[in-house]
């Protein structure tokens, strides 16, 4: 028998209830039964999403064994069976007074769509009035993993009330955590939930107790409670953060959390958000009174947003403030605090087209280091204007310009010295430190000559270097050079000869030719077919010499020699120094490509330069230059052994001095269960000691590395990390944890031991976490610890390029040092 009818409104609040607290973070759901907790009803239709999306215009089909009863209160009996889209609902009665709207559903009432399956004992209510009691509640949730139950729901439009209700994501035969609440009111039109009495248990233990609490039962963000984070530290003590969300309006929020540290007292954070069309920002603000370790106050202040103007240009900023030179050392987590001794605060406005980038801002250092002075901080850029051009006019000829214009300061420097307590004090002496300006301009032209398996692309640039400074850095930069002049006594020079020009400049060519040739053939090793090939690239360089000791260093250093370098014009970063080169990069690389996957089994690479002439340009201060001759062979190597073995290697071997400048290497090892295991020895020398320094004068570090997750079984495993610096033969970070997991909880506790400062204190600190899946976690972030640590913690970390730690976050590069 069917009967057009609208169909029963059914309390779908019940599956965005209590499940509404999960967080969105993928769980792991493998040691979970295979069985569902309630079985697909087999008269049912099949759950359909697309379906479900339509359901509001479609009628309600009815069958039933028997109809009886009368038109005005039909009475169907027997299997029967409401369906209407995607639901189902399946009772053995049901009655209905077409003229009042009342109905009754009685014995094994069930309910089903593409987001949950229910069963009760009894239903009843009127649809006119859209009132509705369900009494004797097993429910599951088919679009996340979840179920539970509740005594009774009382409906009213859009307002219910749910009473005795549970939620988990665990099986009924395993409840490891269950929440319950006594009652729960939820309004579906203002989107929130009000809980009373709920009760957190693991087990049978209940850990965590709300008397009341509302929260959000859709997308729309409520004003209420977050999860707390626990630790334990040897600098903090017992360290609790509670966080409160204030929902301000659609479009910005607000999280204040107080965290009390049982060794320095109550600290206050607070991120406020914003969103609109045009752009956004965040700004982070924490402010501890009194800390009782330092017996002063500490705080932060941190910005950024950006406001998109057009399709071409975007202003932004990226503020940074702290309260003292130990806050980062105090209060970050990881070895960045012992390696950030300084803080960057930018603000400009920076564009992007088809054939430019420009830009105009500037930025400001703050020291984060008490052992060091405010000669360690680089000059501001205050304020700086770039622009970039290239254009391809010809397939064969392509022309462009790196242009910048900078204003430099400097704060003075006031020195420190170390008191009788071994503390970092200033002396009250201040070394004063002055200003200047800088333009850089290298237009350029190059013809981009290829073909299918060859590449030859010579480059002529020219570049403009002038400057416009403050008359005590001009007799500074003078100083400098006549100290670094063989022969001459600066305690002895006359005041002219002390006197700098105060407008330095510098004009040079440069010329460059790239030329590159591909070969390739099929070969089989093992039975296997691969692609080999063979790419070999010369690069010549000749610049000319000119006199640049006049020239002040604002943002200059030595290139880290590396394979890039290999392919430069400049061996410096910045524009302060352009060195003279007549010289020839000779490379080639090799791949074997499997032809069947396409991954590449082995890559191999060598390169070196030959330098006919001695180059004389060289930083103030240094003695050392690159001399007529070979530079150091560097060689980089990577081999999949097989699917879970890999291997890399760098190695950079100098044929002058018979020494190894740099070996690193590099092992992997993925085991089936997502266990890894990652070993790294790095070994660098200091470039700047003398040749004939012990190696051990020469070592700039020598550090091993070992991280790992292996999987004892399903449900065990450990974690570690030993971080040892060889040359300082002391640990710099050393991770010991394990791992508990089950069908709907995991628990991982972690304790660590890590140095904090440049001094090489340690610092220990234990961390604990509760991951109830599908819900949320309680304790400390374990997750941001582990994958820091240990490369593949997350196996899909592995195939990702890591963003950029420094510099803006979209591109406002001005490199006029590479090659175009």
């Amino acid at each position: 028998m069917r009967r057009a009818l609208r169909l029963l409104p059914l309390p779908l609040s019940i599956a965005i209830c209590l499940p509404a607290l999960a967080d969105d973070k993928p769980v792991n759901w493998g040691l979970c039964p295979v069985t569902d907790v309630l079985p697909v009803f087999d008269d049912a239709p099949k759950a359909d999403k697309a379906a479900a999306a339509t359901r509001d215009q479609q009628p309600t089909d009815i069958e039933g064994d028997q109809l009886t009863g009368t038109s005005v209160v039909p009475n169907y009996q027997g299997n029967v069976a409401l369906k209407r889209g995607d639901q189902f609902l399946g009772t053995d009665n049901l009655s209905f007074d077409t003229e009042s709207g009342n109905y009754v559903a009685e014995g094994n009432v069930r309910y089903q769509d593409s987001s949950i399956r229910m069963k009760a004992r009894r239903a009843e209510g009127n649809q006119e009035s859209d009132t509705h009691k369900i009494s004797d509640i097993q429910y599951q949730l088919v679009s996340r993993r979840g179920n539970g139950g509740a005594e009774s729901i009382d409906l009213q439009g859009a307002v219910g009330q749910m009473h005795r209700s549970t939620y988990t994501t665990c099986d009924p035969s395993q409840p490891v955590w269950k929440l319950s609440a006594p009652q729960i009111e939820v309004d579906n039109d203002a989107g929130f939930g009000t809980a009373r009495n709920a009760v957190l248990r693991i087990g049978k233990v209940p850990v965590l107790w709300a008397p009341y609490f509302k929260f959000p039962i859709d997308d729309r963000r409520q004003t209420g409670l977050l999860y707390p984070e626990l630790g334990l530290s040897g600098r903090n003590g017992f360290d609790y953060a509670q966080p409160i969300y204030f929902n301000l309006a659609p479009n910005y929020d607000d999280t204040l959390t107080p965290r009390y540290m049982s060794k320095r007292g109550l600290m206050l954070n607070n991120e406020f958000r914003y969103l609109y069309g045009g752009g956004r920002g965040e700004l982070v603000t924490s402010y501890l009174p009194n800390d009782k370790l330092r017996d002063k106050d500490r705080g932060q202040v941190q910005y950024f947003g950006y406001h998109n103007i057009d399709a071409n240009w975007q202003a932004r900023a990226n503020l940074a403030w702290v309260s003292d030179e130990r806050y980062t050392e105090d209060f970050a987590s990881k070895l960045l605090g012992v390696t950030a001794s300084t803080v960057h605060s930018e603000v400009g406005l920076y564009g992007t087209g088809e054939n430019w980038t420009a830009g105009l801002m500037a930025d400001y250092w703050q020291l984060t280091d008490y052992t060091l002075t405010e000669g360690a901080l680089p000059y501001a850029r205050q304020p700086r204007a770039y622009f970039n051009w290239d254009k391809p006019l010809l397939p064969w000829l392509e022309v462009g310009v790196y242009a910048e214009a900078v204003r430099f300061t400097h704060d003075d420097i006031n020195e420190k010295t170390i008191d009788a307590d071994g503390e970092y004090v200033r002396t009250g002496d201040v070394y004063p430190m002055y200003n200047g300006s800088r333009l850089d301009v290298k237009p350029y032209v190059t013809l981009p000559f290829a073909g299918a398996s060859w590449y030859v692309t010579p480059t002529l640039a020219y570049r403009y270097t002038g400057y416009e400074l403050d008359r005590g850095l001009a007799d500074q930069t003078r100083l400098r050079m006549l100290y670094d002049t063989p022969g001459i006594d600066p305690t002895t020079a006359t005041p002219d000869q002390l006197r700098g020009n105060t407008s330095p400049h510098r004009s040079v060519p440069i010329a460059s030719l790239d030329a590159g040739m591909f070969f390739d053939r099929e070969t089989e090793i093992g039975g296997t077919s691969y692609l080999h090939t063979l790419e070999p690239r010369l690069f010549y360089l000749r610049t000319p010499y000119r006199d640049q000791d006049d020239l002040p260093i604002f943002d200059t250093r030595d290139f880290t020699f590396s394979w890039g370098q290999l392919f430069r014009d400049s061996r410096y970063t910045g524009a302060d120094r352009q060195n003279d080169a007549n010289q020839l990069t000779m490379a080639v690389s090799t791949r074997f490509i499997n032809q069947e996957t396409g991954r590449e089994r082995f890559s191999g690479s060598i390169g070196q330069i030959l330098y006919f002439d001695d180059s004389r340009v060289r930083l103030p201060g240094t003695t050392s230059q690159v001399e007529q001759g070979k530079s150091a062979w560097i060689a980089d190597a990577n081999y999949a052994i097989n699917d879970r073995w890999n291997l890399g290697a760098t190695y950079q071997w100098d044929p002058k001095y018979k020494r190894e400048d740099l070996a690193s290497v590099r092992a992997r090892y993925l085991m089936s269960n997502d266990g890894i295991i990652n070993l790294t020895y790095r070994y660098r020398i200091n470039a700047a000691a003398p040749s004939t320094a012990t190696k051990a004068e020469r070592t700039l570090l020598e550090q091993a590395d070992l991280s790992f997750l292996y999987p004892i079984n399903e449900r065990w495993s450990v974690v570690g990390r030993y971080y040892y610096s060889i040359a300082d033969k002391a640990p710099l970070e050393i991770i010991g944890g394990v791992q508990w997991d089950s069908c709907c909880l995991a628990v991982r506790a972690l304790a660590r031991r890590y140095v904090r400062n440049r001094e090489g204190e340690l610092n220990n600190s234990f961390q604990i976490e509760f991951v109830l899946k599908g819900l949320s976690s309680i304790g400390q972030n374990t997750d941001r610890t582990l994958r820091r640590a240990i490369l593949g913690y997350y196996r899909d970390d592995l195939y990702l390029v890591p963003p950029s730690n420094t510099g803006a976050p979209t591109r406002d590069d001005y490199d006029p040092n590479q090659i175009p």
